[in-house]
């Protein structure tokens, strides 16, 4: 009999609230989804959205082991699956010679567990825990290794040529994100129930600010969120994640500013923004939005 995880998608957003992921009804219902139906969730956004964190909120409310794979350029199957301890299977064939033994029987020795250095995505699949797998960044890695995870992603099971196929002893929960930088495979998006995440509205935003930065009034959070808002309508090399909000919220905080002008923004923009282009653009534009029921 299948135990799922979550009984209905309003419970999801409560569950995730609990853990400081303020959720909205679509993000909830395809984490619910993803639990009923046994599929991953292709995550895609910009930068700084909030996937990863879904990713890590849903472990915490699982109690759940989170395994991170991270990928970058030139990502490979032993760096992300398995490899073998060649070093140690060379010692334990030095340690054989002398002895009268067939390639065969030395192959039986060296390809075994003891032998096995298993990788994020190995270790998901192999362990007796609950698992929720993250696989950050999918859209920075190749076609290539797009098509070593359609096998995982589709059966949770890996295939070792020396040992077998290795299936999941728990079907871990796993997410993928992207930032949408390419294009990835119709096959990996048909394994996958699909998400978008876009920067919040206002109004979310300024809750995720009063959830996570509680001692902040609301009439500056209304103010940075809005200021945060208007500055990412711009032309930027880099726009403001929210993460990035958190952070100035906080750097006034240790400041003491209660009300937002021109001149505070202005001197505080180096916790929101990361480039000096991106400092002009915002000096020549920058407007502090009125305060609430102000005209």
């Amino acid at each position: 009999m299948t135990t799922y995880r979550f009984g209905t998608v309003p419970e999801v957003v409560e569950r995730l609230e609990g853990a400081g992921y303020l959720a909205d009804e679509a993000i909830a219902t395809v984490v619910f989804l993803a639990d009923r139906l046994g599929k991953p969730i292709l995550v895609e956004g910009p930068a700084g959205t909030g996937k990863t964190e879904l990713a890590k909120s849903v472990s915490t409310i699982l109690g759940s082991e989170l395994i991170r794979l991270q990928c970058y350029e030139g990502l490979d199957e032993a760096k992300a699956l398995y490899e073998w301890n060649y070093k140690k299977q060379l010692l334990r064939i030095q340690a054989e010679q002398g002895r009268e033994m067939s390639w065969e029987d030395v192959e039986t020795n060296i390809f075994t567990e003891d032998f096995l250095l298993e990788r994020p995505l190995l270790s998901a699949i192999r362990s007796d825990h609950p698992v929720t797998l993250l696989i950050d960044e999918i859209d920075k890695v190749d076609f290539e290794f797009e098509g070593l995870l359609l096998e995982l992603l589709s059966d949770f099971q890996v295939s070792i040529p020396e040992m077998g196929t290795v299936h999941a002893k728990r079907i871990p929960f796993v997410v993928l994100t992207s930032n949408n930088s390419r294009e990835l495979s119709e096959a990996l998006k048909r394994r996958c129930l699909y998400l978008f995440l876009d920067y919040p509205s206002i109004e979310r935003e300024k809750a995720i600010v009063l959830e996570r930065v509680p001692e902040i009034s609301e009439i500056l959070a209304d103010q940075i969120v809005r200021l945060v808002r208007s500055i990412r309508q711009l032309e930027l090399k880099k726009a403001p994640s929210i993460a990035e909000t958190l952070d100035w919220t906080r750097t006034l905080l240790h400041l003491g500013i209660t009300e937002l002008d021109g001149g505070t923004a202005q001197a505080t923009m180096s916790a929101l923004l990361k480039f000096q282009t991106d400092f002009e653009k915002v000096a020549a534009h920058l407007k502090i939005p009125p305060r609430p029921g102000e005209n």
